[in-house]
């Protein structure tokens, strides 16, 4: 038989999804994967219905059907106020996956340099290295995962070709300032790099905190790639629509790559999502109220049990300090804490270039009856986890 590709060598399964998985195997509470247990909303649902009875179940255009396109211009737009030619500058994908995926093939060659923010995303990495491109890694530092300009620019000066931006940041929940954002834009600027953003969470944020799009900034638009979906803001996961939005001669590019990997996101699907997309502001400030409300129910919670945590500015995603325990694989202790505790977690390893072995993650998006019930579980922790000092 002949070898295999050299570049997927290093790869393994999903850890997140892995913790799926053994959540299952357990019966345990699943705070690993990031998707909600509630439903979207019943307009969304209610057009999702009248689409299956509707001409609407073969290929839409390419790059997205053209209402899509202009309900997402026109709701970018609304919240940015940076104008967006639908027609010109928008590529619908599958999910934000493809739509980070296709930028990278899109910007990169074989060998490039590109820089990434640990703790990230898991893909970030993998995309990278599939793109055959080389990650270069800047910390975040805990506690409140702030970034230090020297070493930021140090990476800057090996002139990588792109920079990924997680903002709001999945898994630290860290929204970064406009001040930051114009370091970051500064020397993009300065090195002649794209930054190429991941805004799932723009939607899901806490007060004082506010969503800047580094696009927004001066001399930035041509530069960036905005890479999001519609999964989190709706509660939609399981429908895998992201998009890219960037000038008119990148999105060029990625009209191609997205074409050959996919050809198209689901159709009926992009049909019943134009509702969400024409929502008014009402929508986007109950969902800021509903995930309040999650957030601060979840951490009132780790409080009672006197578990250390990070407050996360934005997303739904809580890193909680598990070094009390004394593990020295935290995946071990998410394997422990879903089958002697019944909760499952994500070991916060798999976010981290550096080694880092005291965090896990749990998300909250989840109804109050799920919270409550992971969190019952959770009480007993000191009881049932052993202590390995």
């Amino acid at each position: 038989m002949p070898s295999l590709s050299e570049r997927t060598k290093g790869f393994t399964d999903s850890v997140i999804r892995r913790m799926t998985r053994i959540s299952a195997q357990y019966g345990a509470v699943n705070l690993s994967q990031g998707f909600p247990d509630f439903d979207p909303p019943k307009p969304i649902l209610d057009r999702l219905a009248e689409v299956t009875k509707e001409d609407f179940h073969q290929y839409s255009i390419t790059w997205g059907a053209q209402n899509f396109r202009e309900a997402l211009a026109k709701k970018h737009e609304h919240f940015s106020g940076q104008k967006v030619d639908p027609n010109s500058e928008i590529v619908v994908t599958c999910g934000s996956t493809e739509a980070m995926m296709a930028s990278m093939l899109s910007v990169t060659n074989a060998g490039d340099k590109v820089i990434v923010f640990s703790p990230f995303y898991e893909n970030y990495g993998a995309d990278t290295i599939l793109s055959n491109a080389e990650p270069i890694y800047v910390p975040l530092n805990p506690p409140e995962f702030n970034f230090d300009p020297d070493v930021l620019e140090n990476a800057f000066k090996q002139h990588p070709k792109a920079l990924i931006l997680c903002n709001p940041s999945n898994p630290c929940g860290k929204v970064f300032t406009r001040e930051e954002l114009q370091i970051i834009a500064d020397l993009a600027i300065k090195y002649d790099t794209f930054v190429i953003t991941d805004e799932v969470y723009e939607h899901i944020l806490y007060a004082p905190h506010k969503h800047t799009h580094i696009s927004t900034l001066p001399n930035m638009k041509e530069r960036t790639i905005v890479c999001s979906s519609l999964s989190k803001t709706y509660s939609i996961t399981g429908w895998r629509l992201g998009y890219v939005i960037s000038s008119p001669e990148i999105i060029d590019t990625v009209k191609k790559v997205h074409d050959f990997l996919t050809v198209g996101a689901a159709a009926p699907l992009q049909e019943a999502a134009v509702v969400g997309l024409n929502f008014g502001d009402d929508y986007y400030q109950a969902l800021q109220a509903k995930y309040t409300h999650m957030r601060q129910m979840f951490l009132d919670g780790l409080n009672d049990i006197g578990l250390p945590y990070n407050v996360p500015q934005g997303a739904y995603f809580i890193m909680v300090d598990i070094s009390e325990f004394g593990y020295e694989s935290d995946l071990e202790f998410c394997e422990d804490l879903a089958r002697l505790v019944g909760v499952g977690a994500v070991p916060g390893s798999s976010f981290f270039r550096e080694p880092e072995n005291r965090y896990i993650r749990f998300h909250f998006a989840k109804r109050d009856e799920t919270l409550n019930e992971a969190l019952n579980r959770l009480a007993d922790i000191k009881k049932k986890m052993p202590y390995k000092k």
